[in-house]
């Protein structure tokens, strides 16, 4: 009699514990979509807006394959709800190794140890926190990037080519309004790139691999 009134007890307990959590997730993914709904409604009628981003950072590279990246770029897209913000840009990279500046020519291309490279991306801008005061971002940029001129960037223990690349650069920092009602702010952040590349890698540069530039570094930018 006991053992059955427990199994009972348990079942009830069991019964309320599976409601509860069951309640819960159904308001978050409730809450979830009625954002999503809110912010697609918001695009359709036109209540979005106009906002441009410029952009310096500095990343160091580090790993097997090392090439320093100072770059500028500018974004420009459109604010959907608070929270969110949505773009494309592009930008100019200055790329220098780390390795002794050498001058050299092979498979028909000059190689240098520093270079220029045109990232073409979409930007992607979650906020957390009120715009009105100073509140975190997480910004991810996803696109290619192109090394310029025709020639070869010298890297440690061999040459990557001229021809485009995936690039990812997600950054994480703060965001400093300025100004009345928050639109225009700085923002600070700390960011990691990577680079895919084709990799001309043996002692007769006679094989192509692939291989990623991955660096990290720091990011300030202003928005408006």
């Amino acid at each position: 009699m006991k053992k059955s009134l427990s199994c009972r007890y348990l079942s009830i307990i069991a019964a309320v514990v599976v409601s509860v959590v069951s309640s819960s997730a159904y308001a978050q993914y409730t809450s979830i979509v009625n954002q999503a709904a809110n912010m697609l409604q918001t695009a359709v009628i036109g209540g979005f807006s106009y906002k441009g981003y410029v952009d310096a950072s500095f990343t160091g590279g580090f790993g097997n394959l090392k090439a320093n990246f100072a770059g500028l770029s500018t974004v420009q897209g459109f604010q959907y709800a608070d929270w969110f913000f949505m773009g494309a840009g592009l930008g100019v990279d200055l790329v220098f190794s780390n390795v002794d500046d050498y001058d050299g020519y092979i498979h028909g291309h000059d190689t240098h140890s520093c270079g220029v490279m045109i990232p073409v991306f979409s930007d992607f801008r979650f906020n957390i926190g009120s715009r009105q005061s100073a509140s975190f971002f997480i910004d991810i940029k996803a696109g290619g990037s192109f090394l310029v001129g025709g020639d070869y960037l010298a890297v440690q223990n061999g040459y990557i080519s001229s021809s485009e690349y995936f690039m990812l650069k997600p950054s994480l920092g703060v965001r400093i309004p300025v100004g009345k009602g928050g639109k225009q702010a700085f923002n600070l952040g700390i960011t990691y790139q990577l680079l895919t590349c084709n990799y001309w890698y043996d002692d007769w540069y006679n094989n192509t691999g692939s291989g990623t530039l991955n660096s990290l570094g720091g990011t300030v930018s202003f928005e408006w």
